[in-house]
């Protein structure tokens, strides 16, 4: 689908977009559920189709961990947990970028934002580190004023907390904020922050993007801009002008 003309550039200036990672920049599913298969294996069971595991992404590696060995039929212990934890960080530090891709539309998107005078964040319930080796690895973390990833904030998404943090490190402004995601916990951290929500139709997510409530789904990234646009233009002129 091809993006209309935006409504209003002008309402971008001063802005502060923030996106969620995993399942909405970047398809890092490949990656992320081989790790979780090579534990699985390396335990001796079998490991899930990735049309199984792909929307258990999104809630940090831990609620991976917890999903996928629960889904394996090999239910992990609390008492393994952090064990199975730090063997999985150690092997997907090692291919965190192998299969990962950035998903279409994203760099002219965040491109044309920034332009505009969009600050840009990231706020994602991966680890800080990680995060940013990431974003290295696929050449754009330069892009961002501030990655915040769980570990840098207060709480982790659904909690507006995390989300309020990664707007202040960006300098921005909850009441001009942009929360695009993909899953239930970006949007419960941005109708909790009051901010306007964007979606994506092609992430990670248990429940249906077009069942939680966004603002604007979008099925591609190059109708992202327009959709910012358009919710900033209606914030009211005192906010607007800040």
């Amino acid at each position: 689908m091809t993006q209309s003309a935006p409504a209003d550039l002008a309402a971008l200036s001063g802005a502060t977009i923030v996106f969620d990672l995993d399942g909405t920049l970047v398809d890092s599913a490949p990656d992320l559920v081989g790790t979780l298969n090579f534990l699985l294996q390396e335990e001796g069971v079998a490991p899930l189709p990735m049309s199984q595991a792909r929307d258990m992404i999104g809630r940090g590696a831990r609620a991976l961990l917890v999903q996928g060995f629960l889904a394996a039929g090999a239910p992990v212990s609390d008492g393994r947990l952090d064990q199975l934890f730090d063997r999985f960080i150690a092997h997907y530090e090692g291919r965190i970028a192998d299969e990962s891709t950035i998903f279409p539309g994203v760099l002219p998107a965040l491109d044309t934002l920034r332009s505009a005078g969009a600050r840009l964040a990231v706020c994602t319930n991966k680890r800080t580190g990680l995060s940013v080796q990431l974003l290295q690895a696929l050449g754009f973390a330069d892009r961002f004023d501030a990655i915040i990833g769980a570990d840098s904030a207060p709480a982790p998404k659904p909690d507006p907390r995390h989300l309020t943090a990664a707007i202040a490190a960006a300098g921005g402004d909850p009441a001009r904020a942009v929360m695009v995601g993909d899953s239930i916990s970006d949007a419960g951290a941005a109708r909790a922050a009051q901010a306007a929500l964007v979606l994506v139709s092609f992430g990670y997510t248990e429940t249906s993007a077009a069942e939680l409530g966004a603002d604007i789904l979008i099925d591609h990234y190059d109708q992202l801009v327009d959709a910012c646009s358009s919710l900033l233009a209606s914030c009211p002129p005192s906010i607007k002008a800040l």
